[in-house]
């Protein structure tokens, strides 16, 4: 009997495996994703020579620090603090460097928390290529807003995650608080 049970399941699994899934079109994620796009210079460095424009991502900077948006963001409001020196290691930040960039990111989470309201957030950063950073050389921080039920069936079901800001509002939502 119990035989018959597992059979009758696997084969109702049979019928609807692989799932459909929908999904949204990000091509322009593509040569991101597989680094495709080779520069001579370093996206971060790119955004500080920029200056604090939308082009840029970069809402604010100083001489030791600076705030850029995530282009790829993992939740609305991610935000990502930086050294305005190309700089991959922390051990390399002078003192000046390093104290300005807490002042900023306790700066970014005050904003965060202002503007969205949380309820978390993740704070981290990942120093190397094998500690997992996606741009190893140049040190950032991610400071990206949590909610209870974000992490809610869609993402793991449909495997699809739903940013409801495009990246121009929050850019205005965090670049009044440096005006």
């Amino acid at each position: 009997m119990a035989k018959k049970k597992r059979s009758k399941r696997s084969s109702l699994l049979a019928d609807i495996w692989p799932q459909e899934r929908n999904f949204i079109l990000r091509p322009d994620r593509l040569p991101y994703l597989r680094k495709i796009y080779k520069t001579d210079c370093c996206v971060f460095c790119s955004a500080r020579d920029q200056g604090e424009e939308f082009s840029s991502l970069c809402i604010h900077k100083n001489e030791q620090a600076m705030l850029v948006l995530n282009k790829y963001p993992y939740n609305s409001g991610h935000v990502m603090v930086l050294p305005t020196r190309h700089c991959g290691d922390l051990l390399e930040l002078s003192t000046i460097e390093y104290t300005e960039l807490q002042k900023l990111l306790r700066k970014a989470i005050s904003i965060v928390k202002s503007e969205y309201r949380v309820q978390g957030m993740n704070i981290g950063l990942n120093m190397g290529s094998i500690a997992g950073a996606g741009i190893p050389e140049h040190l950032h921080w991610h400071v990206i807003p949590r909610w209870h039920g974000d992490t809610n069936f869609f993402p793991l079901i449909a495997e699809t995650k739903v940013i409801s800001e495009s990246l121009e509002v929050v850019y205005e939502r965090y670049a009044k608080h440096f005006k």
